[in-house]
């Protein structure tokens, strides 16, 4: 245990610092792109008045990333966010002046109450078991949350299941009464709650033959007691999205109404606790949808017209009534069909924004309508702002707050959400600030190596002429004076660039993108879901360019762009400046899928085809009229080759030239693509070949060569392969100088199994890892493990010889318990010490490529893991240690000497303590120094990439999920690099004393040989 303390030690003596916290790492965090679908979960300003009269306003968000936060409307800083296990889903939110409530779980099975500004967890409780919970469609669908009136300020109403209401209170949680349907299994599903204070209405859908029936229960506030119940008479085709519940809270006066959208007409029915009005009809037009902008509280909607012109509809005590036209606002092809939002103003009077994109003018509009000015008439104000739909797509939802500063004035602040994910807060026709919040749902990702200054500030000189080169020489040449003396003066004092300083650009730079002295700075490129490609200055997590992806012929009918694979094709070491393709799929809205590829400059952003302007979308290459099957980079020595198979495993090549033909046909022969085949439950992993003959199609056709039949009860959940990282050492040398040699096939991959979704779930099933030779079908390697209650969750990694996979064990059996475990397996050649079998050379007909030595041993780590990765260097020379991605939102790295499956079961003797091994534990030490986010809470991290440096000994690390984050590491510490605290003066002292030693002992050396030779 001597050794393993001394190697924990060693381990630790290279943790993070608190010094370079934030200097060797940065941290993005993010909120997610906001749910807009529905109006209970979309974003809205709130505004918090405290008791002395101030008022704070924030902005309120539930995002696809299951996340509910506040954003600083000021500067666009996230106040707050809870982050949501992935299996509670957020149904919806309800903000009241102090608090936000939240339920979330299948039916609304959890409520939790937040303080509206801190964000701090004031209530938390389960109101039903998420398994006991009603599935609807959409999920919003049965959930209500409605704050008490002024004699029920304490108590919170809240609908569940679609017919349980219950009053709780608060403050504490408890449960003061609950309302059940009598007949459950009725066809009527309550989703909407009105609480005055004589009544609660429960608002629900009653299944009927052709369409839905609105039905009404009222409840006392009090006790719970039914009042009345029946449905009225309606007709209503499209649930609850034409339905609005419509009353003005400043009132009592003003009975509340429910307003309905049946045949084209409106139609209205007054609330009263007996349910003994009838329906009403409004005359007069047609109407398209009826939309309730979020001011529905204070007796205002807006109606949208057959001929698209919204209306805003006010309810008084002259019933309903329309109030205000929206001028131009019938469907035309001069401008996008407009977006309504409702807000207040600091008063509590409402306001509704119309916003809208004019083709003609390239600009977006934004009219605001304020009922209660011009002495009760009405008045809208009107500005247009510039928005940059090639920047951030289309706008797709807002949310205004206004100010009436003036009798005749109103200043409004819009929060728009974008096609993109962006999310960007306008005040007037000034833009404030704009969250990349697409990041959070980021697909692919690639660090891409920047050029040395000198080529970076001289791009693009290729085709300078002698004169204008010779001019530019003799412009760079002023500067070697102040070179020669700053080389001097860092010669003497020592100060070079250090491997643990920041590589961060200085914030006024205006010099091209490129590398530091350690190769530290990198481009990220990532893209995302939302129709977006990034390039992200790896020193500091800024976005340096960003591209919105253009549809193509599907923007005709409307699409998506989904990124599959990134493929880096130019690097810095071709001379050029780097490129990268990345392969999309692009499913358009009727039906069709098909293979678009972007071809773009890494450092700008730039189309490398040169079709698409800087300051438009990014169109892509259509290169498959289908679906892609597969997608991966030929490298040789003289090219990178983008190989594409469509749904007919034809090859299809980028760039597609007569030299890449050539490459690939040289290529052929050796070329093995194992594919996934086969329907659910009959999975197969299928070996392909492609043939050296070009098909009567003109293109190469694979063909199989072998089939690895699964279980029915598994199916193929992830297919991984070895990185194609260099390999320094092809054997490890043992104590006795003996050696094993690493089993490095080129062709081999991982597989992971599951359940299959075709077999019902079981706590019983199993999950499976296998290595598999991918040439001929083999399997080289096979795990079975167990399941976590039906799940399967294996996280896996294989570089070079080496195989770690972490999963649950729900197991127990003597002196084993539940817990995660996290498994190490090394491969060596042949049967034993010094079998060399030559395995990365072998062809795939040798019966040698299976001929292999496992050695494998299981741990217990501490934690659940959502991914992990090993790291990368220049060589290969740096041991690797595995990067892994906590549950609970850390970074953290596990050194490969604690994973060694070779780690004795007794005490090391001399010879194994040579090699460094220390004594078997079976417990990964859960060592907090070793955690590389250190106090960041790096949420929901889905994958992580590591790049190697120009420093051997460092390997860059970026994890992407909800947030970003970033650092490096040096797994075997910095060896290539003298440490910070050299004395490099005393160095240049020594070297300058032992210079003028010289210098005065030669001449007295030469004279005493002199008189050494006359003497003799």
């Amino acid at each position: 245990m001597r050794l393993f303390s001394l190697l924990l030690g060693a381990a630790c003596a290279y943790a993070l610092h608190a010094s370079e916290a934030g200097v060797l790492d940065w941290h993005k965090p993010q909120l997610g792109v906001p749910l807009i679908q529905s109006h209970a979960t979309a974003p809205t300003f709130h505004r918090r008045e405290y008791d002395t009269g101030a008022t704070r306003s924030t902005i309120l968000t539930v995002t696809q990333s299951n996340v509910l936060a506040s954003v600083n409307p000021a500067n666009g800083s996230i106040d707050w966010r809870y982050v949501f296990d992935d299996d509670d889903r957020i149904i919806a939110y309800h903000k009241d002046n102090d608090v936000v409530a939240a339920l979330s779980g299948i039916g609304g099975a959890n409520l939790r109450l937040f303080d509206a500004i801190e964000g701090d967890l004031l209530l938390e409780t389960r109101l039903h078991s998420p398994e006991a919970g009603r599935l609807f469609e959409p999920e919003t669908l049965g959930t209500a949350i409605s704050f008490g009136s002024e004699e029920q300020a304490g108590n919170l109403f809240v609908l569940t299941d679609g017919h349980v209401l219950r009053s709780i209170d608060r403050h504490t949680g408890e449960v003061k009464w609950g309302w059940s349907a009598p007949d459950q299994t009725s066809l009527v599903v309550y989703s909407k709650i009105l609480v005055t204070p004589s009544a609660i209405y429960l608002l629900g859908l009653a299944n009927s033959f052709a369409s839905y029936t609105l039905h009404i229960s009222t409840l006392s506030p009090t006790t719970g007691e039914v009042i009345a119940s029946g449905n009225v008479p309606s007709s209503v085709t499209t649930g609850f999205t034409d339905v609005v519940v419509v009353r003005d809270h400043r009132t009592s006066e003003v009975e509340p109404h429910i307003v309905w959208l049946e045949d084209k007409v409106i139609k209205y029915y007054p609330l009263t606790p007996s349910l003994k009005a009838k329906p009403a009809v409004i005359k007069g037009a047609t109407y398209r949808s009826l939309q309730d902008v979020g001011v529905s509280a204070f007796g205002q909607f807006v109606a949208v017209q057959e001929d698209g012109s919204g209306r805003v509809i006010r309810l008084s005590s002259e019933g309903l009534k329309v109030i205000w036209d929206f001028a131009d606002s019938a469907t035309s092809p001069q401008r996008s069909d407009a977006i309504y939002s409702g807000g207040l103003d600091v008063d509590g009077h409402p306001y509704i924004a119309r916003v809208f994109w004019s083709h003609a003018f390239r600009q977006a509009s934004a009219h605001i309508f304020a009922s209660h000015l011009a002495e009760g008439k009405g008045l809208v104000t009107g500005f247009t702002f510039p928005f940059k739909t090639a920047e951030h797509g289309i706008i797709s939802h807002v949310a205004v707050d206004a100010a009436n500063p003036e009798p005749y004035r109103v200043l409004s602040r819009l929060f728009l959400t974008t096609s993109t994910g962006a999310i960007q807060l306008w005040q007037h026709d000034q833009h404030q600030w704009t969250r990349e919040e697409g990041l959070a749902d980021i697909r692919v990702a690639e660090l891409v190596e920047l050029p040395e200054r000198k080529i970076a500030s001289h791009a693009g000189v290729e085709q300078e002429f002698f004169g204008a080169r010779l001019r530019r020489q003799l412009s760079d040449a002023q500067d070697f004076p102040q070179y020669a003396v700053n080389f001097v003066r860092r010669f003497v004092t020592g100060s070079y660039a250090s491997a643990s300083a920041s590589v961060a650009p200085s914030t006024n730079t205006t010099e091209p993108l490129s590398r530091d002295t350690f190769g530290f700075r990198k481009v990220i490129v990532a893209a995302t879901s939302h129709g977006k490609l990034y390039g992200i200055d790896s020193a500091n997590g800024e976005v340096l360019w960003s591209r919105v992806f253009g549809l193509g012929w599907a923007a005709q009918v409307g699409g998506q762009i989904i990124p599959a694979k990134l493929f880096v094709t130019r690097t810095v070491n071709d001379g050029e400046v780097p490129q990268v393709v990345l392969v999309t799929q692009r499913k358009a809205n009727n039906g069709l899928v098909d293979t678009v590829l972007f071809h773009v400059d890494a450092l700008t952003g730039d189309d490398a085809t040169g079709k698409s302007p800087a300051n438009d979308v990014l169109q892509g290459k259509d290169v498959v009229s289908g679906p892609l099957v597969e997608a991966f980079l030929l490298k040789t020595a003289s090219a990178r080759v983008v190989v594409l198979l469509d749904e007919f495993l034809q090859v299809h090549l980028f760039p597609e030239t007569d030299e890449t033909l050539r490459i690939f046909e040289k290529a052929v022969p050796a070329l093995r693509i194992p594919l996934k085949t086969g329907p659910p439950g009959q999975r197969q992993l299928t070996g392909h070949q492609i043939p050296q003959k070009v098909e009567f199609t003109g293109r190469y056709i694979a063909y199989p060569t072998w089939t690895l039949p699964f279980p029915p009860t598994e199916d193929i959940r992830t297919v991984f392969a070895r990185p194609t990282d260099p390999v320094a050492s092809l054997g490890k040398v043992l104590g006795n100088r003996t050696t094993l040699y690493k089993y490095l096939n080129p062709n081999l991959i991982g597989v992971v199994t599951g359940p299959s979704a075709s077999v019902p779930a079981s706590k019983s099933a199993t999950c499976a890892v296998y290595l598999v030779d991918g040439a001929k079908g083999t399997v080289i390697y096979h795990a079975v493990l167990p399941s976590a209650e039906g799940a399967c969750d294996v996280k896996a990694t294989l570089v070079e010889n080496w195989l770690v996979y972490h999963y649950y064990d729900s197991e127990v059996g003597p002196g084993q318990a539940k817990g995660y475990r996290v498994v190490s397996v090394e491969l060596y050649e042949g049967r034993g010490i010094d079998d060399k079998t030559l395995s990365s050379d072998l062809t795939s007909l040798s019966n040698e490529t299976t001929s292999v030595s496992i050695h494998e041993q299981s741990y217990v780590f501490a934690r659940g893991i959502t991914t992990l990765a090993a790291t990368s260097t220049s060589y290969g020379i740096t041991m690797k240690d595995v990067i892994v991605a906590h549950e609970h939102g850390q970074i953290q790295s596990v050194p490969r000497r604690f994973l060694d499956p070779r780690r004795p079961k007794q005490k090391p003797t001399t010879e194994e303590m040579e090699e460094w091994l220390v004594q078997y534990d079976p417990v990964i030490p859960d060592d907090p120094k070793r955690v590389l986010s250190h106090n960041y809470q790096v949420a929901k991290t889905r994958r992580v990439v590591t790049s190697p440096a120009l420093l051997e000994s460092t390997s860059l690390v970026f994890a992407y999920g909800l947030d970003l984050f970033s650092t490096r590491v040096a797994p075997s510490n910095t060896f290539d690099v003298l440490s910070e605290n050299f004395n490099k003066v005393q160095l240049v002292f020594t070297i300058g004393g032992l210079a003028l030693a010289i210098f005065v002992v030669k001449p007295m050396v030469a004279r005493k040989r002199l008189r050494e030779r006359w003497y003799d």
